[in-house]
């Protein structure tokens, strides 16, 4: 499918000189009396290398879609996360380079969908949100409000991203893995 570099988007995945790359961050550049740009920066799906590309934000590009299975994360040996499909039973093994930041959030019996290209698995697509509980994080001080600016919170997957001052240990919360964003509280 193509599109004009204008068009690309955080987590697409595009054909770049032949390789399929996942857009990770992109910045649209108007300098002065300069043509118009779009600097990107990419990770290559096949070997995990992250580089900085400027795109002329009227080159055609040509956008990827992966196929995707749905699997469920099982565990980790140290080298290999392994997936497997709940339909077919048929287990998949994904390196830490090729899951990037995602490998952070897997945790025993999570679903998503691992994407495949030309039947090899490459990486997964984190789902839009999680529910966690806070496992550490400081105690809510007296009147803190929204307003105030954001602590430091470790969830039960081990990571720590910036919540408001009301939440408390124990708590549940609902987070967007891929902006590692707390969203709102789980009544």
């Amino acid at each position: 499918m193509a599109l004009s570099a204008n068009d690309i988007r955080k987590g697409m995945v595009i054909l770049h000189e032949g390789t399929p790359v996942k857009v990770m961050e992109f910045h649209h550049h108007t300098p002065g009396n300069l043509r118009a740009m779009v600097q990107a920066r990419l990770r290559n799906l096949l070997t995990g290398n992250s580089f900085e590309y400027r795109f002329r934000s009227n080159e055609n590009l040509e956008r990827i879609t992966l196929e995707q299975d749905k699997m469920e994360y099982l565990y980790s040996d140290g080298s290999h996360h392994h997936f497997m499909n709940q339909e077919s039973y048929e287990q998949v093994a994904l390196t830490e380079n090729e899951l990037g930041d995602a490998a952070q959030w897997l945790m025993p019996g999570l679903t998503l969908e691992v994407e495949f290209y030309n039947g090899t698995p490459i990486g997964v697509a984190l789902p839009a949100s999680m529910e966690l509980t806070v496992v550490t994080t400081e105690p809510p001080m007296k009147g803190a409000t929204a307003s105030n600016s954001n602590k430091p919170a470790t969830l039960e997957n081990g990571v720590t991203l910036q919540v408001p001052p009301f939440i408390v240990e124990g708590e549940k919360i609902k987070v967007n893995p891929s902006e590692s964003r707390y969203m709102e509280r789980v009544k």
